[in-house]
């Protein structure tokens, strides 16, 4: 009976023991787990949404080609049809934005005051102005004055830089009419001759391009003021069409065209998630980096901020390319093996310490046990070196007697027994001195010392 309330306070003990070590420890790993789930980023939704002008820029047609390349990595992309660039980059902002990211035209926000949750993940393609115009040649935009000229929608970007130039040159005032039509009214007009020029800008494998410069009647302005343009506006840059680029057999156009050309730029919120930047930063590596009739190969995307910064991810993949998970996993196991890795970094910082640490504490409490009643043996040799008399020594013995009693009380697993017999042993070293000065015989320590005397 005895023996089993042994084993089960020797069981209780050892339960204490470990939760008193094990305690702290787990709370510990706890909190590293918790503060680097703090920092590892959320999933990626499974839905993004574009804001994408209908009639400008061909950014309706990018909108698609996008959708079916996230729709391959389990994607939804939904495009929100505008009525131009400066619609979709307010689609944006707010605490309700209706988009994550954005097709505009670059220069479309220029004198507005910038939107600080948004930041660019580059440019996609050149997207020049076409000015078509009825009547004899002219060289400048400056030559529309007086003109009925129909300049876009009010909140696209083709009217912004229409204006721009307009007024650059003092063209837009009175008698000029300017009309803010939708593309396809402002081409039906001024093919009817109600309208004497009109502003787009497209793409240059537009097909109405091809048709409007074939259309009897009808001219393309050749900007023969470029190169100036281009310096007093950096979102606009200067190219040549060649001569029967568009169409050999027909010679169109029949002379070299100098256009100006904005940038088409996606932008995006801040907020964007980094693995979402990257998907879309690859979805436009594989829409813009062929040649076209004004892009070279590779030249886009490029690291073009514009009118917004850069993100930190779009630096990274301009200047690196996709991270390494993306170029060898499939989207989604990138994702979660990026999430999950900088768990690792409470396992090798805490729980493997941790795991070398917590045996040695425990076996340091046990010790500890016994390891305590060596300062009892300790005063008791130290009170000895000032010879004590007889009641002195009697009392230490008594002490002895009474440490001994209560170590062999002591739970002890049989790992960590031979501690227990170590401290009895010196125990008894210590009782062998005692006694022998209660018989008047010197001890070990002083009959060392007389034998070395001696030789």
């Amino acid at each position: 009976m005895k023996t089993d309330t042994l084993k089960d306070q020797l069981r209780l003990t050892l339960r204490r023991d470990l939760w008193l070590v094990l305690g702290p420890s787990i709370l510990l790993a706890i909190a590293a787990f918790a503060v680097a789930f703090y920092f590892i980023k959320p999933a990626p939704p499974k839905t993004l949404v574009v804001a994408a002008a209908q009639d400008e820029g061909g950014f309706n047609y990018f909108a698609r080609r996008y959708r079916d390349i996230l729709a391959r990595h389990g994607v939804t992309l939904e495009i929100r049809p505008t009525q131009g660039s400066l619609t979709s980059l307010g689609m944006l902002t707010g605490d309700t934005a209706e988009a994550d990211v954005a097709f505009v035209q670059s220069g479309s926000a220029s004198g507005r005051p910038q939107a600080p949750n948004i930041v660019s993940l580059g440019g996609l393609t050149y997207i020049p102005l076409w000015v078509f115009y009825r009547g004899e040649p002219i060289e400048d935009v400056r030559e529309l004055r007086g003109k009925r000229v129909a300049v876009g929608s009010p909140e696209s970007g083709t009217r912004a830089l229409a204006l721009t130039l307009l007024k650059a040159n003092a063209a837009e005032q009175s008698p000029t009419e300017l009309l803010t039509l939708e593309r396809d009214e402002a081409l039906a007009r001024l093919k009817q001759g109600e309208l004497d020029a009109v502003f787009l800008v497209a793409s240059a494998e537009a097909p109405f391009v091809r048709k409007l410069i074939a259309e009897p009647g009808i001219r393309l302005l050749s900007f023969a003021r470029g190169e100036a343009y281009v310096r007093r506006f950096p979102y606009l840059s200067r190219h040549v069409l060649p001569r029967g680029v568009l169409n050999f057999e027909a010679d169109l156009p029949a002379r070299d065209v100098v256009l100006l050309a904005p940038t088409a730029s996606l932008v995006a919120r801040d907020s964007l998630h980094p693995a979402l930047a990257y998907l879309l930063l690859s979805a436009a590596s594989e829409v813009h980096g062929g040649a076209g009739i004004l892009d070279r190969s590779g030249e886009f995307p490029a690291a073009l901020e514009g009118d917004y910064p850069l993100s930190g991810e779009a630096r990274r993949y301009y200047k690196s390319g996709p991270p390494l998970l993306q170029r060898y996993l499939p989207f989604w196991a990138a994702n979660l093996v990026d999430r999950l890795w900088l768990m690792l970094v409470p396992i090798i910082a805490v729980v493997v310490p941790l795991g070398r640490a917590v045996p040695a504490l425990v076996q340091w409490r046990i010790r500890s046990r016994i390891v305590r009643w060596y300062a009892r043996l300790k005063e008791i040799e130290l009170q000895l070196e000032e010879n004590p008399g007889r009641k002195m020594l009697e009392d230490m013995l008594s002490r002895l007697d009474e440490a001994e009693r209560a170590v062999n009380r002591i739970p002890m697993p049989l790992a960590y027994a031979e501690n227990l017999y170590f401290f009895r042993e010196h125990i008894d070293v210590v009782r062998r001195r005692v006694t022998r000065r209660l018989s008047g015989a010197p001890d070990e320590s002083e009959a060392l010392t007389q034998r070395v005397v001696v030789s």
